[in-house]
Parts: structure tokens; C-alpha cells; sequence
């Protein structure tokens, strides 16, 4: 099952690989185990959701069964080179959005974060899904930190809240901008969103990792 095989991806990219600021890999650690469970919590809402699963696999089914016949009209559009690695056509498609999107997803696991921002960016521009684009959104926010531009970092995560209020990654992009207040020794607004996340979700993992963030700070 597709959502399996990214969550297994997600807990052996940032297990098995090291990350370039060394002063927040406990905070990391603990973030994994947090997207480990909203990861069985999102695939357990995909599972209730069987006609809209049967939907896209029929889509695909018949977009794939379609490709033969489209092939030469699609070898008469532009072409858009996003990477030396990728190379797509400049049309929405679902077979497009989804290489974009895996590829994205590739290169963040080969810790090519360049091309992964890259392709998550043209991904929010060119396509819309309701899924994809608030985790692209939370990837670029979560790259932007890695890079440490903190200003950028914040600008994604704040898109992702105000774009998808609802989406199960938004208790986490929350935490996240407490986490560059932090980072920016700001450390009063840091304790705010600390406690705005445990008040507003208190059933949710994030409170968990900004309750222990708030008993570091006293």
C-alpha cells in the first residue's frame, strides 16, 4: 500500500541518515516518532474512505490505459526541465503530478535538498491536490529549516495552517514555528506557540513533544 511504503521511507530517511544541525537531533527524534503515528492515523482514515480510494485507482487505471494513445500528442508540448534527474511535461495530469511529487519525495531521501525544494514549489504552482500540497508545503517549511533559513521555513509552515486549517500535519507545522522561535532565541514567543499547541491539541502527539519542549525551557 502506497501510504505504507511512505511512511517506511519517512522512518528510514531520518533514522538512518544524519542531519547537518546536530543541535536539534533530539528534537528530531522525537519528531519521528510523532509522524510515525500520524502516519497510522492518516492510513486509517485512508482505509475508511474506500469509494474515494476505489475512485483513484480507477483514474489511474484508465489514465495508464490512456497513455499509449496520448504519447504523440504529448511529445508536441513544452517541455519544462525542472533537474538533471527529472524531465515532465508542462501539462496537469495525474501521471505528471504523481512523478513530481515522488521525485520530490527522492530527492528529499537522498538528502538532495535543492531539488526536493525545487520540485515541491513547482508542485504547490502547478498542480492542486488536497493532500499533496499541504505535505508539500510542510516539506518546504521542514527543508527550509534543515537550511536554516528560519524566515522562509516559517513562511511555509504559516501557508500550510492557513491553506489547509484541517489537514493532520497542521498541529506539527505549529510546533514547528515554535520550534524557529526557538532557534531564533525568541524564546517567549517559543513558549507561547508551545502552550497554544497544548491547549488547542490536546489530543494530539504535538502537544506531547511541546508539553516536554515547555519543561526543557523552565
Amino acid at each position: 500500500m502506497k501510504i505504507k511504503f511512505n511512511f517506511i521511507f519517512f522512518i528510514v530517511l531520518f533514522v538512518t541518515q544524519p542531519i547537518s544541525y546536530a543541535e536539534d537531533n533530539d528534537s528530531l527524534k522525537t519528531d519521528i516518532l510523532f509522524l510515525k503515528i500520524q502516519e497510522l492515523e492518516n492510513e486509517i482514515a485512508e482505509l475508511r474512505n474506500k469509494i474515494e480510494s476505489q475512485n483513484y485507482l480507477i483514474e489511474k487505471l484508465i489514465n495508464e490505459s490512456l497513455n499509449g494513445a496520448s504519447e504523440n500528442t504529448f511529445e508536441n508540448k513544452d517541455e519544462l526541465t525542472l533537474s538533471q534527474d527529472i524531465k515532465l511535461i508542462g501539462v496537469e495530469d495525474s501521471k505528471s503530478k504523481e512523478q513530481v511529487f515522488n521525485s520530490a519525495i527522492a530527492a528529499l531521501e537522498q538528502q538532495k535538498y535543492d531539488t526536493s525544494y525545487e520540485l515541491f514549489n513547482y508542485f504547490i504552482e502547478s498542480f492542486k491536490d488536497e493532500e499533496k500540497n499541504p505535505l508539500s508545503y510542510f516539506w518546504l517549511g521542514e527543508i527550509s529549516l534543515i537550511k536554516n533559513d528560519l524566515n522562509k521555513s516559517k513562511y511555509y509552515f504559516m501557508e500550510l495552517i492557513s491553506s489547509y486549517p484541517n489537514h493532520y500535519r497542521v498541529p506539527l507545522a505549529h510546533k514547528k514555528i515554535g520550534d524557529i522561535y526557538l532557534k531564533s532565541n525568541n524564546i517567549e514567543m517559543a513558549r507561547d506557540k508551545y502552550n497554544f499547541v497544548v491547549r488547542e491539541y490536546p489530543n494530539n502527539s504535538a502537544s506531547s513533544l511541546a508539553l516536554q519542549l515547555l519543561k526543557n525551557m523552565e
